[in-house]
């Protein structure tokens, strides 16, 4: 099988490296030429430990390659930002975009992924750009076809749903990890301030069965969260 991942930022480039790893011929597409440059080379542009070793493997290889244009696969991933507008509202314009690029190189049977956060119904606005049977989670076969793709890598259960409650279930995760993170990074303030060791006081509050306070960082970011 043949998947092309559209956009290679934080989330597209590793989860294109590990697809490759386990045997999927894949191509990954950005706009920024750089990227794609950097990516051939087998050299990473983001940070992540460990992950450069798998690229210049999969890259030298020949099982994955860059690009600034998709190639006709069989998988097709949107792995691009999702970021707020001015007024707090989703900006699905990558998403719509991303799609619009890849419509001429879809199939009848091929798979269609939106992976990037989106608000509730996006998978369903795409629908109008193509056909429904190309979207994962719009109808029992598509999502077959969807679990059949990620179980070739994927260690974990996958949880077969519909779009719309797969769409709320990641903005569901994305906030409560948001709100866990401000909490302990208010914690991290209080110690400051009482002259108590956070990390101490965590893993203690940690031991009750219902508590699970995430340690403290430099805050949340990201157009996920």
């Amino acid at each position: 099988m043949k998947a092309c991942f559209m956009g290679l930022g934080y989330i597209g480039l590793p989860t294109a490296i590990i697809a490759a790893k386990h045997g999927i011929e894949v191509i990954g597409v950005d706009i920024n030429p750089q990227v794609v440059e950097m990516t051939n080379q087998g050299k990473l542009h983001i940070v992540e430990p460990g992950l450069e070793a798998y690229l210049e493997e999969v890259i030298s290889s020949g099982q994955m390659k860059a690009a600034v244009k998709p190639e006709v696969s069989e998988a097709y991933f949107m792995v691009v930002p999702t970021p707020f507008k001015g007024n707090h509202e989703p900006d699905i314009s990558y998403v719509e975009a991303a799609t619009r690029v890849v419509i001429p190189f879809l199939k009848v049977g091929d798979l269609f992924v939106i992976e990037s956060t989106s608000p509730i119904g996006t998978t369903e606005m795409m629908t109008k750009l193509i056909f429904d049977r190309v979207i994962g989670g719009i109808n029992p076969e598509s999502t077959e076809k969807a679990i059949a793709f990620y179980s070739q890598f994927v260690q974990g259960k996958l949880h077969r749903t519909n779009s719309r409650t797969a769409e709320l279930c990641k903005l569901t995760e994305n906030s409560s990890r948001d709100v866990q993170i401000a909490f302990a990074n208010e914690l991290s303030l209080i110690c400051d301030k009482a002259g108590i060791n956070v990390w101490e006081l965590i893993e203690l509050a940690n031991k009750h069965p219902r508590v699970n306070i995430l340690q403290p960082g430099c805050g949340v970011g990201g157009h996920c969260i």
